[in-house]
């Protein structure tokens, strides 16, 4: 049915297939499609990523969209299937900014893979797979991502636990990593102010097969009890969707992988040079798979913090058992590892997928990776790794806040292998201190006397945030601008 609407003194068409209700700062509108007439001409259209890695951002309606060109990276990155190279496109939430101080916007309430999609006339969404109610608000930027948030919150729920300061062994030594240099590494971090040691990618036989390599012959419970002994809280790296083709679990278990249409396994995405596999979690060998895996590492290792990657694996296309909705199978697998590993556990999420992920999850990786460099001089890639690339999306995803911590991935402190100059390491360290989710991967022993120091201040001081606009805050009074990282790329509106 088409209806006219008023929201914040303006009038819009509405098309959907009943009336709208009022809501907190906004409006419900009924489930299944719904369309709008905005009468915003020409306006900035921001787009949401589907996962961690798929960029967000604001563009100018008349511009290109906002998308990952690279089909082999995009299978990786972003929900290949619903991309469009001629209109601007969105996952679970949507807005539109004319210029005059006011923001439509049109979220998701709701799982079944929501889409949005917009044009100079038209802002419409809709579901892949069933239908949920959306929200609509329009006014101040800041005041409808506020009220969309709640929504979220009392419809699928928050979490408020913080990680405290992570180190974290990636951006040191990537898969290098060894039992000997963390034991060195470790009596370094001992009385440093962090919270958590996350040992990430490396240490497993292969990914899909989680038991650890001969790098570490102690095992891996004798490495959390290290940690422990370090006054750390033990953290672990895990990609538990997925399994490379060439891994026991692959081998030994081809029926607990995800098939296409066609009976073949499905290739999720591409890394460790090939493409990967993700599990099928719709059956329920895979997801006591799942559970033993996680009462395994939590329970009989003694890992509390667990950094959970490549899960948007779980949510790929392909035939699931009963034909199961994709979006809510891996709402269910996050879920029976919530229950096993226990509320106590902090689960980070990288590749996540927002509204599923949310009231499981502590926390969701903001981008792509940080990389010791501001940007690849070989690479356009939005979701490429690099740190510029990493910074604007996690501004663009900072109203994530009030319901999960938003990881903006390290900062550094280190001269060593790093090509970062000293504005673009500030950028880095404020949006991490924005975020309140600091993360550092320097080895103590590759910094120097004043870099350590500078370390300690930087971690253990607690500045006083305030947004000023878009781009713009203030961190113990000291402005941050972050405009000229969106340039020339994006053009802002200042809240």
């Amino acid at each position: 049915m088409a209806s006219l609407i008023e929201l914040g003194g303006r009038t819009f068409a509405l098309e959907a297939s009943g009336p709208p209700e009022a809501a907190d700062g906004g409006l419900i509108l009924p489930p299944g499609r719904v369309a709008l007439l905005h009468g915003l001409g020409d306006a900035l259209f921001y787009r949401h990523g589907q996962n961690s890695w798929s960029p967000c951002g604001w563009r100018r309606l008349s511009g290109p969209p906002l998308r990952i060109a690279d089909p082999r990276r995009r299978v990786t990155a972003d929900d290949d299937v619903w991309d469009d190279p001629a209109r601007h496109h969105s996952s679970a939430v949507a807005a539109l900014d004319g210029g005059d101080g006011n923001v439509l916007l049109l979220g998701a309430l709701g799982l079944g893979v929501p889409r949005l999609q917009a044009d100079r006339d038209t802002l419409a969404g809709w579901y892949e797979r069933g239908a949920a109610p959306w929200f609509l608000a329009y006014g101040p930027e800041a005041d409808v991502f506020a009220t969309y948030t709640r929504q979220l919150a009392g419809r699928l729920g928050r979490r408020d636990r913080r990680a405290g300061n992570v180190w974290c062994s990636w951006y040191a030594y990537y898969e290098t990593i060894t039992e000997q240099q963390l034991a060195k590494d470790l009596e370094d971090l001992t009385g440093r102010p962090f919270d958590v040691a996350q040992i990430d990618d490396g240490w497993e036989r292969m990914v899909g097969d989680w038991h650890p390599n001969d790098k570490f012959p102690s095992g891996m419970r004798a490495l959390a009890e290290k940690i422990g002994d370090a006054g750390l809280v033990a953290g672990l790296w895990l990609a538990p969707f997925i399994a490379l083709p060439g891994s026991e679990f692959a081998q030994q278990h081809p029926g607990l992988l995800l098939r296409d249409p066609d009976g073949a396994p499905v290739i999720a995405g591409h890394n460790w040079g090939t493409g990967y596999h993700a599990l099928d979690l719709s059956r329920p060998a895979a997801l006591d798979h799942i559970r033993e895996l996680t009462h395994r590492v939590v329970h009989e290792w003694g890992f509390k913090y667990l950094k959970l990657d490549f899960i948007n694996a779980g949510a790929v296309p392909g035939v699931r058992a009963g034909d199961a909705e994709r979006e809510q199978t891996y709402r269910d697998a996050l879920t029976a590892i919530r229950e096993v590993a226990g509320d106590d556990v902090y689960l980070l999420g990288s590749g996540a997928i927002l509204l599923p992920s949310l009231g499981l999850l502590d926390g969701l990786r903001s981008g792509p990776d940080v990389a010791p460099m501001w940007q690849n001089y070989a690479s356009d890639d939005p979701s490429d790794a690099m740190a510029r690339n990493a910074v604007v999306n996690a501004l663009h995803r900072l109203w994530h806040r009030p319901l999960t911590e938003v990881d903006p991935d390290v900062v550094y402190f280190r001269s060593r292998l790093n090509l970062l100059t000293d504005q673009q390491l500030g950028w880095l360290r404020d949006l991490a201190d924005i975020c309140r989710f600091r993360a550092v991967s320097d080895p103590p022993s590759w910094l120097t006397a004043t870099e350590l120091e500078k370390m300690t201040a930087y971690l253990t001081a607690r500045p006083q945030i305030r947004q000023l606009g878009r781009y713009r805050f203030a961190v113990d009074g000291r402005e941050a601008d972050f405009t000229p990282v969106l340039a020339p790329a994006a053009q802002a509106y200042p809240l």
